[in-house]
């Protein structure tokens, strides 16, 4: 056999179409998207609240309004709900500049401090962008006022050395900024990615399972009814959703060692998320076979962008923003964000990603139902004995 040969076996050119396509779809997936960062930084909402009672915040509040790169400044709302949106991920920075701020920087006391919170348990790129954006902020505001406090200062220049020495420590602290993290994160990048990790263990094994399963089911078809093989395709999923989900949840365990108090809570959302994907990625493979794995790949690479780890909804690309709304791994990435390091309920995302998966089942019976055409059910020859002896009896 030459090679030219081999290379036109089914194999080979399958290889060869998968590496060429499997390139395409992840460059030309993969690179769009990312060019949201940090191209769309300026879609991230903000809220700028000043209730000074003097002018220094109110020149502040405008001075950042005009500087700050963010088209989405909310300033019509109160503290209280821009830190409640805030936790909900519905906004990415709070500055707070208090009721004393004027007087406090009159005063030249170092409580005279804008307060700028930001909430860690949500994309990644949002986190770090707010704290360089803060971090500038500070250093231009912390320059400013202590100009102004040394150029009262300068008028006395006839001074005791000990009186010097506490107008210049005066001078250095007129302002700090004190920057407020919300649901911190443990250090290092793996408590970060334990969200979309988890999530993408899920994705991937049930895509495989719904490829494996789904085969079975047409294998097995004419040694039962379809109704009662698609629903040993569900029990098997389950079998495997609760076994697989104890397993990932375990090995987390060992390296991220979360609350012992989520163990009960994490694995039974990767079980849910195991069984949503398994219906999820199952309609493509029910409609058109082994052929649906290879459009189920650039769906689950779409979906590594739009599930919201890294970046959120506000930055995304439009079509990375609307895989997110029927994106069961979104939905299960913002609630282990809530669950694992947030102080709000998950539930919201557990039903929305409840409502994907029983959206896609029903698709999946329907397809059942009405384009696998029924088969005589074959009686094997035990079962053909058997009621041979039940009749002789």
């Amino acid at each position: 056999m030459k090679f030219t040969a081999f290379l036109k076996t089914r194999g080979a050119t399958a290889a060869i179409f998968m590496g060429i396509f499997y390139a395409v779809a992840m460059l030309g997936i993969f690179l769009p998207g990312y060019t949201a960062i940090p191209g769309n930084v300026d879609k991230l909402p903000i809220a700028i609240i000043n209730d000074d009672a003097g002018k220094n915040g109110a020149m502040i509040a405008e001075n950042l309004q005009e500087k700050l790169p963010f088209k989405e400044i909310e300033t019509d709302i109160t503290n209280k709900q821009a830190l409640k949106d805030l936790e909900h991920n519905d906004l990415a920075l709070v500055v707070h500049i208090p009721r004393t701020f004027s007087e406090n920087i009159q005063k030249g006391e170092a409580s005279s401090s804008i307060d700028f919170t930001i909430n860690e348990a949500g994309a990644t790129v949002v986190s770090s962008t707010m704290n360089s954006v803060v971090s500038e902020i500070n250093n231009q505001l912390s320059t400013q006022f202590s100009q102004q406090t040394a150029q009262g200062v300068l008028m006395n220049f006839n001074v005791p050395e000990k009186q010097a020495a506490e107008l210049a420590e005066k001078i250095e602290k007129s302002y700090v900024g004190n920057v407020v993290t919300i649901n911190e994160i443990p250090d290092g990048m793996n408590h970060n990615m334990l969200p979309m990790f988890l999530t993408m263990a899920g994705y991937v094994g049930a895509m495989i399972g719904a490829m494996q399963l789904v085969g079975a089911f047409k294998a097995s078809r004419g040694k039962a009814s379809k109704t009662r093989l698609f629903t040993y395709v569900q029990m098997a999923a389950l079998l495997i959703a609760v076994v697989s989900s104890i397993i990932a949840v375990g090995v987390a365990y060992l390296i991220d060692k979360p609350s012992g108090d989520l163990f009960f809570g994490i694995v039974g959302q990767q079980i849910l998320n195991y069984m949503v994907c398994f219906n999820f990625t199952a309609i493509l493979i029910f409609l058109f076979g082994e052929g649906g794995m290879i459009l189920n790949l650039p769906i689950l690479l779409m979906q590594t962008i739009a599930n919201g780890a890294t970046i959120t909804r506000d930055m995304m690309h439009a079509p990375y923003e609307w895989m997110s709304h029927i994106s069961p791994m979104y939905y299960s990435v913002q609630a282990y964000f809530a669950n694992l390091f947030g102080s709000i309920s998950p539930s919201p995302y557990i039903w929305s990603m409840a409502a994907v998966g029983a959206v896609a089942m029903l698709i999946n019976m329907a397809i059942v139902a009405f384009l696998h055409k029924p088969m005589p059910v074959q009686v094997s020859e035990t079962e053909v004995e058997k009621k041979a002896a039940e009749i002789t009896a």
